[in-house]
């Protein structure tokens, strides 16, 4: 008797022993099926409290956690792609990741970030590509505007995204296009009883005061990811911030005809010398930007390059341009891309067309916190246009476009060493 159960008690001790050590891959190069809904599959990992490893360079920058039937059949259900290891194997891959001789690395994701998202009341996440793309994945988030952003809110949450907002308080500039539309009429009776609630007289004098929130929360370690029109009108806003840019059109009283030469470039995170464009018909904000009607590219020749950094030693930058190819497909928005000589010294080029002066993917850091922003609005609709129909992201699983957003999102989940330069 004494025997037998010291058997089965040997048995079962070994058998936890090879459980244990058993470890699920979720590969990330040609092999998975669904690279987006693989980011959501390791974000909801970490909301139960289970740690991810982030190989990075490795299959793609591939995600390998402690095998966990729950983990498993929440797999199955996404539909994402996962080999199951033992520990030898598993032993292995870590040997190469962690070997001087490989650019490679390993990232331990601990906790599952909390996620903001900028955006106005009755925003459809099909307006969104990040908004379409965290709820593709599955990825929990809120929504916040200039109220909660004003009252402090911003200081509960990891992330927070600005999409195609525009802070200069020129309702995106569609005034010339739009105006009689009621989608814009809308936007802007929004916009002008929020500002006079909160106590300003106009719509700009709001935005500047939620972009220097925006500024603060950075600065105080936050992670700030923008992509389209809220990249430049973020930084114009913050450098506009003694002088009026907006024509009466927008806030019944005349721009000041010398604003440019009182723009304030020690206030903003990314650009510095740009030139306003102050003129209420044309649909741009400043020269950061490289327009289509000045690019004159087509659509089957527009690609950008992701640099390859080194993942032990620029761990940073490797977070953000982890992919499964190094060519992206270039998209269009009313911010496309950033004229490199508008950018300031010490910021990391991450994306840029070759043979250009067109940086299409930044990062940078401030204070305590850190920013990257994205050229353009849809990385699977080209040019998206009012109107438009939404994208259906099951029809693009494995977007290299969406995954350089995604990466974003998982980023503030490193170990907060892992994430200091």
């Amino acid at each position: 008797m004494g025997r037998n159960f010291l058997y089965i008690f040997v048995f079962f001790l070994f058998s936890a022993t090879i459980a244990y050590s058993q470890k699920l891959l979720i590969p990330m190069d040609f092999t998975q099926t669904d690279h987006l809904k693989s980011y959501g599959l390791a974000y909801w990992t970490l909301k139960q409290g289970q740690a991810v490893d982030w190989l990075l360079n490795y299959r793609g920058g591939s995600f390998i956690t402690d095998y966990n039937p729950l983990v498993e059949t929440e797999a199955r259900i996404r539909g994402v792609t996962f080999e199951i290891l033992d520990g030898a194997s598993a032993s292995q891959i870590y040997s190469l990741v962690q070997s001087p001789d490989e650019n490679m690395e390993l990232i331990r994701l601990e906790k599952a970030p909390k996620i903001a998202v900028y955006a106005s009341p009755g925003t459809q996440p099909w307006d969104d590509a990040v908004l379409l793309v965290l709820s593709y994945a599955g990825i929990e988030h809120d929504i916040l505007w200039d109220e909660e952003v004003l009252q402090g809110r911003l200081s509960e949450y990891d992330w927070l995204h600005l999409h195609h907002e525009d802070f200069t308080g020129q309702y995106g500039k569609f005034w010339a296009s739009y105006s009689n539309a009621p989608w814009y009429i809308e936007q802007v009776t929004l916009n002008e009883t929020m500002a006079k609630k909160l106590g300003f007289a106009k719509v700009s004098e709001m935005k500047l005061a939620v972009a220097f929130k925006i500024r603060e929360y950075v600065a105080n370690g936050g992670f700030l990811f923008a992509m389209c029109s809220a990249t430049d009108t973020y930084d114009i806003a913050l450098a506009a911030h003694n002088v009026d840019i907006c024509e009466s059109v927008f806030d019944g009283d005349p721009a000041d005809p010398n604003a440019n030469s009182k723009l304030d470039f020690s206030q903003t995170l990314a650009f510095e010398n740009f030139n306003l464009i102050m003129d209420p018909f044309y649909y741009e904000f400043s020269d950061i930007d490289c327009p289509p009607d000045i690019r004159k590219i087509d659509q089957n020749n527009d690609y950008f390059t992701l640099f390859e950094f080194s993942a032990k030693f620029d761990p940073v930058p490797t977070m953000l341009t982890q992919n499964h190819v190094n060519v992206i497909k270039g998209f269009l928005g009313q911010t496309t891309a950033f004229h490199l000589s508008k950018i300031k010294k010490g910021i990391t080029i991450l994306g840029i067309r070759e043979g250009t002066d067109e940086v299409r993917y930044l990062h940078g850091n401030f204070g305590r916190g850190m920013f990257s922003f994205y050229g353009g609005h849809d990385p699977e609709d080209y040019q998206h246009l009012v109107g438009d129909p939404p994208t259906d992201l099951s029809l693009h699983k494995n977007s290299p476009g969406y995954r350089l957003i995604l990466n974003n999102v998982l980023f503030p989940a490193a170990k907060k060493k892992t994430l200091k330069t």
